[in-house]
């Protein structure tokens, strides 16, 4: 079975993509192309050879309050910054059909390794955010080093340690 990860197109079908979290299937759905229109974000999809939506991420430009992060992060920052550049990972779903099969991780691994090449040349960002939906998601996102911020609900990763990731694994 071939499988690759790529912008989503109009070509694409994303009618029979079932995550099981309503609010998820429902964004690609319904809203994803707006948004991509509308230049909020770029969603990426998982696809089969069928161009089957079988997974999908988002990504877009972020700002994190220097307030949320550890004191012995932001103590290593430049204080002339109030808030501070990220890349939102804004959501993330695999289909039912493929669960538990690694596919998660495979599409986590894909957007922290775009948002890290795209921060090293083409636009500053010191950390991926996510905004996980329930705890299912933070136990997931905490597996990988994110680091929950408590005030906000929030996770981030530092680049620093995604090209640890990236390039370690």
């Amino acid at each position: 079975m071939n499988f690759a990860i790529v912008p989503l197109r109009h070509s694409h079908i994303k009618s029979k993509f079932r995550c099981g979290k309503k609010l998820l299937d429902n964004y690609i759905h319904t809203q994803v192309n707006q948004d991509v229109k509308k230049k909020l974000s770029v969603c990426f999809v998982f696809i089969d050879q069928e161009k089957i939506v079988k997974g999908y991420y988002t990504l877009s430009n972020a700002g994190i309050s220097r307030d949320t992060l550890p004191v012995e992060l932001s103590k290593k920052l430049p204080k002339s910054y109030a808030d501070l550049p990220a890349t939102l990972l804004g959501r993330l779903a695999v289909d039912e059909s493929v669960s538990g099969k690694g596919f998660g991780e495979l599409l986590l691994m894909d957007a922290l390794k775009r948002s890290y090449e795209v921060s090293k040349s083409d636009i500053g960002s010191m950390a991926v955010i996510v905004d996980p939906i329930d705890e299912k998601a933070i136990r997931f996102y905490k597996k990988y080093g994110f680091i929950l911020l408590p005030d906000s609900g929030k996770m981030f990763l530092a680049m620093k340690t995604i090209s640890n990731i990236i390039y370690e694994s």
